[in-house]
């Protein structure tokens, strides 16, 4: 049974003949009946009564029309969808950003789409990089923006931006040199990410760098958004870290001092895809705004 012996039925219903189903097919009437009597043949059952004036179903092909209809209806449907989404006028793009993505001016991602692509649906998910790594590669959304480093077995990978992470504290004596992975490990700590933990890229790179100094961190305090982190900061709890985005925005507490590390700390935020799996049109327009906006980014910094 084929879609388009299904159609050839479903119209010479609707137009009460196969010279009529052929015109509107654009197929030659003998193509038309021929592809009925298949379809008859191989459901073992006449749809139509012949030799009236018009067509009329039997009662099998009463019973096969609303099914044709549907089959015929959702392939139709289906070719509208994905010509619309070749176009932009139409369709979803999913992609995953990071959880600071205002830090990078990313807010303003899908205002910027919306306005070029009016009518293309957008599902933007917000998350940790090791999520959203992940459900790319599960094929629950199409890419994403991550940190680096993340588990990219059938990903392709694309770094875009590397910022470099700094120490935070209330304290001038703790910043006044570059910090070892010595000093962060003796620090009382408040970090970040408390659901992702260590499998946070940022958090990786720390663990791994304390294995090789056989050392071990242990964070005195963990909480999810950097915004409470640094906010705790600011009473001299205990000190964090944070990227350049972060500590040059508008939004960095005022009486906080910075220190980079002693061999230098970066996150460098890469798109990520599935390897071998296209990108939808609107995904992969959605992808362009984000890169063409961390690639202004970098020039601004002279990175």
């Amino acid at each position: 049974m084929t879609l388009n012996q299904l159609r050839a039925f479903v119209e010479a219903e609707r137009l009460g003949s196969f010279t009529a189903a052929a015109k509107a097919m654009d197929i030659a009437q003998a193509s038309a009946s021929e592809l009925v009597r298949r379809l008859e043949a191989e459901l073992d059952a006449e749809l139509f009564v012949r030799g009236s004036r018009t067509l009329a179903l039997t009662s099998a092909g009463q019973e096969l029309l609303p099914y044709a209809q549907q089959s015929v209806e959702a392939a139709d449907s289906g070719t509208r969808a994905v010509h619309s989404l070749g176009s932009l006028g139409g369709g979803t793009a999913t992609f995953g950003v990071l959880r600071n993505a205002d830090y990078y001016l990313l807010s303003n991602l899908v205002q910027m789409f919306h306005a070029r692509y009016p009518s293309v649906r957008v599902r933007l998910v917000g998350q940790n990089s090791a999520e959203t790594a992940a459900a790319v590669a599960a094929g629950r959304i199409e890419a994403g923006l991550v940190v680096l480093p993340v588990d990219d077995e059938d990903l392709q990978v694309t770094p875009l931006l590397r910022d470099e992470v700094h120490y935070v504290s209330a304290s001038v004596q703790r910043t006044r040199t570059p910090v070892t992975i010595e000093d962060f490990a003796r620090a009382p700590l408040v970090l970040y990410d408390a659901h992702y933990g260590w499998q946070d890229p940022t958090r990786r790179q720390l663990a791994a760098r304390a294995q090789f100094a056989g050392v071990r961190v242990d964070p005195l305090i963990e909480l999810e958004h950097v915004e409470a982190a640094l906010k705790l900061v600011t009473t001299g709890v205990g000190d964090t870290i944070a990227s350049r985005a972060v500590v040059d925005s508008p939004a960095f507490p005022a009486g906080l001092h910075t220190a980079p590390f002693a061999d230098p700390l970066y996150d460098t935020i890469a798109l990520v895809r599935r390897r071998g799996h296209p990108l939808s049109r609107a995904t992969r327009e959605l992808a362009r705004i984000a890169e063409d906006t961390l690639r202004e980014i970098r020039v601004a910094r002279g990175l």
